[in-house]
């Protein structure tokens, strides 16, 4: 009777450990939000989209109003042309900015609405027409590297050319105390 009890008690904890894996899996991809309600479709240009996903968020003031429906390559004017599911129940004027934005450091891509004062509102099958690409890490990294290179090549003073007989000890003393600060021997 006992054997039978905790084989039980086993079964339960693995049917719970199961359903709760199958629940993240779906909260990582974006599945677990179902959207209830009429939406109208509105479309935007960006150059980069990063890592933005189908069924990435869209966000106005931290507040999901819909989902990313499609992505496409358009090949005349070498953009993605992101397709927005928002939903019926909230109205965003004609010049609202749309940017592509990433939670946290390394989160998931969403795309965040910022409302306009226009007073007329984006219908269904309007274009967004302002918009700012995905900032992408790695390209920041590497322009940062890049700035820092160029600084310290323009800081260095131009290289001589010195033979070893023209250099003496102290000459050599000297630019070893440039090159670490300052000698405080020197100083004395």
């Amino acid at each position: 009777m006992e054997r039978t009890t905790i084989d039980l008690w086993v079964g339960i904890f693995v049917a719970l450990g199961v359903a709760a894996l199958l629940g993240l899996a779906m909260k990582v991809g974006n599945l677990t939000t179902v959207s209830i309600g009429e939406t109208y479709m509105v479309s935007a240009n960006f150059e980069n989209i990063g890592g933005l996903k189908p069924r990435a968020p869209v966000k106005s003031a931290g507040v999901v109003v819909g989902r990313v429906a499609d992505i496409t390559f358009d090949p005349a004017t070498f953009e993605a042309v992101v397709s927005l599911s928002v939903d019926k129940r909230y109205s965003f004027p004609k010049d609202t900015f749309a940017n592509i934005y990433t939670a946290g450091l390394l989160g998931e891509q969403y795309v965040g609405l910022e409302a306009g004062g226009d007073e007329v509102a984006l219908k269904n099958g309007d274009k967004i027409t302002q918009t700012q690409d995905a900032i992408v890490l790695e390209k920041m990294i590497s322009q940062f590297l890049f700035s820092k290179a160029s600084e310290e090549t323009k800081d260095s003073p131009p290289a001589q050319a010195s033979t070893p007989a023209e250099s003496t000890p102290s000459d050599s003393t000297k630019m070893e105390d440039d090159a670490l600060g300052s000698n405080p021997i020197d100083a004395l």
